[in-house]
């Protein structure tokens, strides 16, 4: 058993936790999304399609960036690989200011893109690190540990959302037809959409300052000046069945996750009729839910294999997921709530098992794993098509509902790590 050896290797321990407070700050905005996509449906007149392309703008930069970010940080290391995505965060932060004089929904779409091409380092450069630092085979129980402070930012994130974005002035449609016919829906509107420009301008701030902060850090020696001799290869990595497996799983999991959340105020609201911010209440409880699946699963993982636990967990959110579709009212709030609890396990342990015995490929593949994030850009946008065409947020659950059948597949088939440089170091065990 692994009871004695260390969780993190000696020495690195203020690095972990510098790193660890990066997963806090890039799920600010992520689940900030979530509140978005509500506010704009209203301020800026969206169907629910239109309004599943913020997620799409934000994935496609994770899309986009992360490649170029697995080479930066390969020529150059993790530590400036970590404050060039700060600076593009805080950036994209900042462009929400003229987005929001502007009004015009591109706009905004252009900013988040920017916040997500600094998310893309940051995911990379953080989970990578985390990773590396202690025993390969205690992997995922560390990085599901540093994960688990990535919910208390993403809680943060939609209280914020709720409280400064969501000015709970909503307009029956009478009300709607009286404005209109005096003139001042337009300016009601416009106000409501500036309303999203105080809280990323202070979030852009913070960011500068965590930027800086890392810029004065301490780095392992050999990471701030780049690995160059380990370089891995688009040739090699084909040669690992369990790390593409796992890109195709994480692609359908950050569809379920990001495509539940997104839409999770709008079910609430649908199905128990509560207001905008009531609803959002709700989605800071299944956020405190993920939490603390992240924090119960670093325990469970002493115990029960980390593949193993987070198939057992997709077989719960395919009980819970079709309950929501097929139930819908309280008992389906309740459990698409309980999701939340469930998928928490799936990120983290879908990327330490991925990148298992890489080796020098290992940044490489990394890339891909988080390139893959453009599951959430893809497969939301369809949940949208989904409620619009049935005007229901409850029959497009089946996305995530079948998500988790992929996601049960790798579990239990698909996680099992092979290679040449896996099967090597086990034949030296």
């Amino acid at each position: 058993m692994n009871h004695k050896r260390p969780l993190i290797t000696p020495g690195y321990l203020l690095t972990f936790a510098m790193v660890t407070a990066l997963f806090f700050l890039w799920a600010l905005p992520n689940t900030m999304n979530d509140v978005l996509i509500t506010h704009f449906m209203k301020s800026l007149e969206l169907s629910r399609l239109k309004a599943g392309l913020i997620q799409s703008a934000f994935k496609l930069g994770y899309f986009a960036f992360a490649l170029p970010a697995g080479l930066f940080m390969q020529r150059f290391g993790y530590k400036y690989g970590l404050v060039t995505g700060l600076i593009l965060f805080a950036l994209g932060c900042f462009l929400f200011w003229p987005a929001a004089l502007a009004g015009k929904y591109i706009f905004f779409l252009g900013a988040l893109f920017v916040i997500a091409s600094g998310l893309a380092f940051l995911e990379l450069g953080a989970n990578s690190l985390i990773v590396s630092m202690g025993d390969p085979d205690m992997s995922e129980r560390r990085l599901n540990l540093a994960q688990a402070f990535n919910p208390i930012g993403a809680m943060t994130g939609v209280a914020i959302g709720t409280v400064f974005i969501f000015s709970g002035n909503e307009q029956t449609q009478a009300q709607v037809d009286i404005m209109k016919a005096a003139g001042t829906y337009k300016a009601y509107l416009a106000e409501e959409t500036m309303r999203v420009g105080p809280p990323y301008i202070t979030l852009g701030i913070v960011v500068l300052v965590f930027a800086f902060l890392i810029s004065r850090a301490k780095f392992p020696e050999q990471e701030t000046r780049g690995a160059g001799h380990e370089k891995g290869s688009f040739k090699a990595l084909r040669q690992y069945p369990h790390w593409y497996k796992a890109i195709v799983a994480q692609f359908f999991y950050l569809g379920a996750q990001l495509g539940t959340w997104s839409f999770f105020i709008q079910y609430v609201k649908e199905n128990a009729g509560l207001s905008n911010k009531m609803a959002g209440g709700f989605l800071v409880g299944t956020l405190a839910a993920f939490m603390a699946g992240r924090f119960s699963s670093t325990l469970f993982m002493k115990y029960i294999k980390p593949t193993k636990l987070m198939g057992l967990y997709a077989m719960a959110n395919i009980c819970l997921v079709s309950t929501g579709i097929l139930f819908p009212g309280w008992i389906g709030v309740w459990a698409i709530f309980f999701t939340s609890f469930f998928m928490s396990v799936m990120y983290p342990t879908i990327f330490a098992s991925g990148v298992k015995g890489l080796g020098p490929n290992a940044k490489l593949g990394a890339s891909f794993l988080v390139m893959s994030l453009i599951g959430g850009a893809v497969l939301t946008p369809f949940m949208g098509l989904i409620a619009d065409r049935y005007l229901a947020i409850a029959p497009a659950m089946v996305i995530p509902l079948f998500s988790y059948f992929v996601i049960l597949y790798y579990s239990f088939f698909g996680s099992r790590p092979s290679g040449p440089l896996y099967d090597a170091r086990k034949m030296e065990d």
